[in-house]
């Protein structure tokens, strides 16, 4: 049985996500999905800094794409 990407989202926070991801330094694809299911469901304003702070991340170098 697999778990869709939707699915899990909801149990895991947005801020989780994020702290895995500057935890490892990368962005993988898993957390790419996981961040757009997020989007879709709706964010709040903490969820949006999150997702800046990734983007920030990325676009200076601190945080790899991983594909």
């Amino acid at each position: 049985m697999t778990v869709s990407s939707t699915n899990l989202s909801k149990k895991i926070s947005v801020e989780a996500i994020v702290q895995r991801i500057f935890a490892f330094r990368q962005i993988t694809p898993l957390d790419r999905r996981l961040i757009k299911s997020a989007v879709l469901g709706g964010l709040d304003e903490k969820d949006h800094s999150h997702i800046n702070r990734v983007c920030q991340g990325i676009q200076n170098g601190l945080i790899l794409v991983v594909e």
